[in-house]
């Protein structure tokens, strides 16, 4: 018999997995003309604007390659664009044009409507566990 905490994993897992392909689906059907991953880093860059691609990885947790091919992807759609640091004259700093902050703030509302259908019947007191269950595990995890 496999020992719980693998079914754990796999169902963390498999629910990570389908919570983003449903997003994913709907932003496809919506027309959105951005991906999951695409919306992570405009939304990242409209709460935290001015961001090099170091400090972008991290908060989307990307590594470097893949999220220079959202970069590009977006720059190309006119979404954000790359700056020279104004310190650095080696590294540049990725914003969001007009164009750009407009678009998150098309999508802010639908996209909240769409995570909250993976939330629904779950009350206060799930969402409070689940919230412990999720920081134990990662607190756990940023130790090692």
């Amino acid at each position: 018999m496999e020992e719980p905490y693998s079914l754990y994993s796999l169902l963390l897992d498999r629910t990570a997995r389908s919570v983003k392909q449903f997003a994913q689906r709907q932003f496809k059907e919506l027309g959105f003309n951005v991906t999951v991953d695409q919306w992570l880093v405009l939304r990242q860059l409209y709460e935290h604007n001015g961001l090099n691609q170091r400090e972008l990885a991290e908060r989307v947790f990307k590594d470097t390659p893949t999220l220079t091919r959202i970069i590009d992807l977006l720059c190309s759609k006119g979404l954000t664009e790359r700056v020279l640091h104004p310190e650095d004259r080696r590294s540049f700093i990725v914003q969001l044009t007009p164009d750009g902050v407009k678009k998150v703030e098309q999508l802010k509302p639908q996209i909240r409507a769409i995570r909250l259908k993976a939330w629904n019947g779950l009350g206060e007191e799930d969402f409070r566990e689940f919230k412990r269950i999720l920081s134990t595990i990662n607190e756990n995890l940023s130790s090692i």
